[in-house]
């Protein structure tokens, strides 16, 4: 499937957008923003090793092992957000290399770099909220995030249970969802998956390892098995509710359009810059602290737009594009809290599980 028959180029409104861009982020604030990363990197990654070392070392209980795997789960979600994610989309440096190395931030944690690249950066950037295309939306039979995918009877229930099926979202990488997108080879029409060799097959080897080991054995080692297991997966848990929630806060709410890739085949190329400003909601842009923890990603709308530009500069670019929007007529969302976008996305979900209503 290739791009192009779904969709344009972004026209005067991408062209535009990117001169207004440029003029905004000069030298000087691009060199103010590697001193920002730096610091922020430097920040997440001793509050995770922290967490973990504290885990590992100093917990003699459930009253100081709880909230030491909260934070660890908190701070590892923390790392991926501002590090690994930015790395893998190149937007961490200038120089390959390093976004390379410092991607692999996600095989230490236990997700496959190599895998996400394709799985995020290609299907779900390209062809967003395009049901068989993005998989980032394809959670069946589980969930129903889009109409244009079939509905399930117990998806009636969908608005109860997936906020806790959310944070079976790391387990599901750590276990099994890597091994089967390499071996299944694609993440559905038009993101095939090719098969690592090579060097990268050495990291997706090696980056396994690595996280079993020091998530589980480590442990084992210093610790009773069954606590070690208990306090994985409460640390897994936070991890995923954090990183799934919110990803979905962005897209799977009531003011995000969808689609699919008969319906986009069938009709007129769109506009990919539209697209994307339309199947996207910015979030609580305002909370400085949010943020910075979140690695930008409220600002949704201005990294779909710029991904390989670094999060830190997303709030200098809130206000270009929504200028650029307006005058071009196209509609830019924004959810002022993330209480807003909890609840938007609370009624989405259930929207989605109700049964279409019967047209006489």
């Amino acid at each position: 499937m290739a791009e192009q028959a779904m969709f344009t180029g972004g026209g005067e409104f991408q062209r535009e957008l990117k001169r207004r861009v440029a003029a905004e982020l000069t030298p000087e604030r691009v060199r103010r923003g590697k001193w920002e990363i730096s610091l922020k990197g430097v920040i997440l990654v001793t509050w995770a090793v922290g967490s973990y070392l504290a885990l590992l070392l100093l917990s003699h209980g459930w009253k100081t092992a709880l909230p030491l795997a909260i934070s660890l789960g908190l701070a590892v979600a923390g790392v991926a957000f501002s590090i690994g994610h930015d790395a893998n989309h190149g937007s961490l440096s200038r120089n390959k290399r390093v976004n390379r190395v410092l991607g692999w931030t996600y095989d230490l944690i236990g997700a496959s770099s190599y895998v996400w690249r394709t799985k995020h950066n290609h299907a779900h950037h390209s062809y967003t909220n395009v049901v068989g295309a993005d998989n980032d939306i394809d959670q069946m039979p589980l969930a129903r995030f889009a109409p244009e995918q079939p509905r399930r009877w117990f998806h009636r229930w969908q608005h109860v249970y997936m906020w806790a099926m959310y944070g079976l979202y790391s387990i599901k990488h750590h276990l099994a969802g890597d091994v089967r997108g390499v071996t299944g080879g694609s993440f559905g029409e038009g993101s095939p998956l090719r098969r690592p060799r090579g060097s990268e097959l050495a990291v997706f080897l090696t980056g396994k390892v690595a996280f079993f080991t020091w998530a589980l054995l480590l442990p084992m080692l210093l610790h009773t098995w069954w606590h070690v297991l208990l306090f994985f997966g409460l640390a897994s848990w936070v991890l995923g509710f954090t990183l799934a929630t919110v990803f979905q806060l962005a897209h799977c709410v009531d003011e995000a359009q969808f689609s699919s890739v008969d319906e986009l085949r069938s009709g007129e190329p769109k506009n990919w810059a539209v697209h994307q400003v339309e199947t996207t909601v910015d979030f609580a842009t305002g909370n400085r602290l949010l943020s910075w923890y979140l690695g930008g990603l409220n600002f949704q709308v201005e990294h779909h737009l710029f991904p390989k530009v670094c999060h830190v500069h997303y709030p200098r670019l809130l206000q270009v594009v929504r200028e650029t929007c307006a005058e071009f007529g196209v509609s830019h969302s924004t959810h002022p809290s993330v209480h807003a976008a909890l609840a938007s996305h609370a009624r989405w979900l259930r929207r989605m599980g109700r049964p279409e209503p019967v047209i006489a």
